[in-house]
Formats: C-alpha cells, sequence, structure tokens
C-alpha cells in the first residue's frame, strides 16, 4: 500500500500544483552535473505533466552569465563550477528536456538563480493567483533544490505531496536519507506517495 495514502487523498482535495523542479538538460545530458536516474524518473514525470498540464509549473535553475556576478559563496561555486557559467555553457543547456518543453505553455516556467524557487517571490505570488494549497513535488534533485523547493513549500503553509518514484538524485545514500528526513521529521506536512496513487486521486 502507498504511504500516507489517506493523508495524500486529503492533500490533494485543496487547491494543487505540480511543482516539478529542474529537469533541465544541463542535469540530464553528459555534463559534471549529470543525474543519471534522471531518465529512469522522466516517464514518470511525464505522465504527471500531461495529467493536468493546467496545473504544471516548472523551475529551472540559471546560473549567472559569470562567477563574478553571483553573490557571496555563489561567487566561490561558479568559480569552482566555472564551466556552468553562462559564459561558457551553451545555454540551450538551461532549457527543460525536450520531453517536458513540449508541454510549456500550457504549464508555466519559473527560473531561478538559487536553490529555493521561493526566494524571489514570483512562484509565490503565482500559487496564491492559483489559489494552490498543495503542491506536488517532483524533479532533481532529491537531496538539493527538491530540498529548498520542499522546505520552502513548507514555510510557505503549503502541503506537499511527495511521490517519490518521480524524484532523482546523483546518490542513493542522500536520497533515501531525504525521503526518510521526510517521512519521520515532517509528516504532518508531507504525504509520501507513489505517482500511480497521485494520478488515482487528483
Amino acid at each position: 500500500m502507498p504511504d500516507h495514502l489517506e493523508q495524500t487523498q486529503a492533500f490533494l482535495a485543496f487547491p494543487t500544483v505540480h511543482l516539478c523542479v529542474d529537469m533541465q538538460r544541463m542535469f540530464a545530458e553528459e555534463t559534471d552535473w549529470r543525474t543519471p536516474w534522471m531518465s529512469r524518473v522522466l516517464p514518470r514525470v511525464e505522465r504527471l505533466v500531461a495529467h493536468r498540464l493546467a496545473d504544471t509549473v516548472f523551475t529551472r535553475f540559471i546560473p549567472p552569465r559569470t562567477a563574478q556576478e553571483a553573490k557571496g559563496a555563489w561567487c566561490e561555486y561558479f568559480t569552482r563550477w566555472h564551466q556552468f557559467t553562462r559564459a561558457e555553457m551553451d545555454e540551450g543547456l538551461t532549457e527543460l528536456v525536450p520531453e517536458l518543453a513540449r508541454f510549456a505553455p500550457p504549464a508555466m516556467v519559473v527560473d531561478k538563480v538559487v536553490y529555493s524557487p521561493f526566494q524571489t517571490g514570483d512562484l509565490d505570488a503565482l500559487l496564491e493567483e492559483r489559489g494552490a494549497q498543495t503542491l506536488i513535488v517532483t524533479g532533481a534533485e532529491t537531496d538539493v533544490c527538491v530540498l529548498a523547493a520542499v522546505m520552502g513549500a513548507v514555510d510557505h503553509g503549503y502541503r506537499v505531496v511527495l511521490p517519490r518514484d518521480a524524484l532523482c538524485s546523483s546518490t542513493d545514500e542522500t536520497h533515501d536519507a531525504l525521503i526518510a528526513l521526510y517521512d519521520r521529521r515532517y509528516s504532518q506536512q508531507i504525504a509520501l506517495t507513489d505517482v500511480e496513487t497521485v494520478l488515482s486521486l487528483w
């Protein structure tokens, strides 16, 4: 039986938006930031997006043009990863993977320059405009940008539904650790489930 079935059903009874995090070419293709699992979860993410196109919001992580344009520790970060600054990389790699890009529009796209999509306020304003009270969160990576999105959603008062089979990371260990953390410490605000359950209830 899927985890938290009754809680998932209760959360999805509220106005819901699917937040798909950073399913971009630079994480899918053969780069130093490749997330190997992405190809495995992509078909399930694609099914969720296709299920409710107008209720989907994609995020994209957009690096600075140069490391010097980034703030604080981000400057040091992009000095280390200078090949991912927009001055050096193929900017097409910031685009969504083709399987998902075809859905936008009507799906919306929100760009961000840090891990959390809530940093600028643009996403929260969009969600408030739609009356969203629950977020289904999918995408990459479980232990980086998805983590920031989930914690931002919790802080903003959204109920969070996490289909664990539509999340991906570069490492099994930290992925599993985050899933356990969500389950043990945030069970009032986060419902763990799977894609089939979401499709049947939403």
